[in-house]
């Protein structure tokens, strides 16, 4: 576009359709949509706001970053890098460099475990309250959805990454969660016996990550992606010790990749749970293996 060298009387529909058409040429899969998600970004505009204003020129300052922050996702930076946030089961997550983002795949963990807390609730009938953990933690998105939506239970979280910690931590904060973090090797750093362990933890096969997409291979941190050699390595780690931390009859939650289904529902079977149950996700894939303890 031959206007963007000088940027004067550039419309917005204009720079929408400058990054619409950039973003796609570099293979963007979802061009048009981030093209609109910067723009709002930049300009704090809704899409009515918008949509009454598209045809005026939009201002030399917000061009500029805008302009910017399109070049950068041009390059396969991951568009939640760039805004600095992910929204998460209703709520708005900080995340950056140090932590995976948010996938719609892992609110369907998060609902199968509120479920779970519920029923569990409903059966205490007013004693003491749930203690929960959610190993391998991350951002928190998971141990700060729970606590939101399952306001009587207590919450602890731990990963062993400090750099994750700190963004979790905040987004605690920023959400009004209160959980008390810990850092260390899975169950390590941990001192008391749960009702619910709920973890998500890396399980790509070290072979595979070579083959994702450029904004998780190049831009998310493999120790949050790395499975090992097959993928199940961390499985087999947290199944073999979640009894021994488990409140008499407590369950186990994970998220799982699409073919791992039937691997982590045995590794299961073989650490003394039972009443294993494999989910599907939206889109008819395994997603989220529990199981019973005793």
């Amino acid at each position: 576009m031959d206007k963007m060298s000088d940027r004067s009387g550039i419309s917005y529909f204009e720079m929408v359709q400058y990054a619409r058409e950039l973003l796609a040429g570099n293979d963007i899969s979802d061009a048009e949509a981030d093209a609109w998600y910067l723009m709002a970004y930049v300009t704090g505009m809704s899409r009515t706001d918008y949509l009454l204003r598209r045809r005026e020129p939009m201002g030399p300052g917000q061009q500029e970053a805008y302009q910017m922050l399109v070049q950068k996702r041009a390059s396969h930076i991951p568009l939640q890098h760039l805004t600095g946030e992910q929204e998460f089961m209703g709520f708005s997550f900080l995340v950056n460099e140090h932590v995976l983002v948010p996938r719609q795949d892992t609110e369907i963990l998060v609902e199968e475990t509120m479920e779970c807390l519920k029923r569990l609730e409903r059966d205490r009938k007013g004693q003491e309250a749930l203690l929960v953990l959610d190993l391998c933690t991350g951002s928190g998105c998971i141990a700060v959805s729970l606590k939101k939506l399952c306001p009587w239970i207590h919450m602890e979280a731990s990963d062993l990454s400090p750099e994750a910690l700190a963004v979790a931590r905040e987004n605690g904060r920023r959400n009004g969660a209160e959980i008390a973090w810990q850092e260390g090797d899975l169950f390590e750093p941990l001192k008391n016996k749960y009702d619910v362990i709920v973890s998500n933890p890396p399980y790509i096969p070290t072979a595979v990550i070579g083959t994702l997409s450029e904004e998780v291979r190049e831009h998310e941190p493999h120790q949050a992606l790395d499975g090992h050699a097959d993928g199940l390595y961390f499985y087999r780690k947290i199944t073999e010790e979640a009894g021994s931390r488990l409140n008499p009859g407590g369950w186990l939650y994970f998220e799982i990749g699409y073919d791992q289904g039937e691997a982590v529902s045995e590794l299961m079977r073989q650490g003394g749970f039972s009443q294993i149950r494999v989910t599907r996700d939206l889109a008819g894939l395994d997603r989220v293996v529990s199981g019973q303890y005793g």
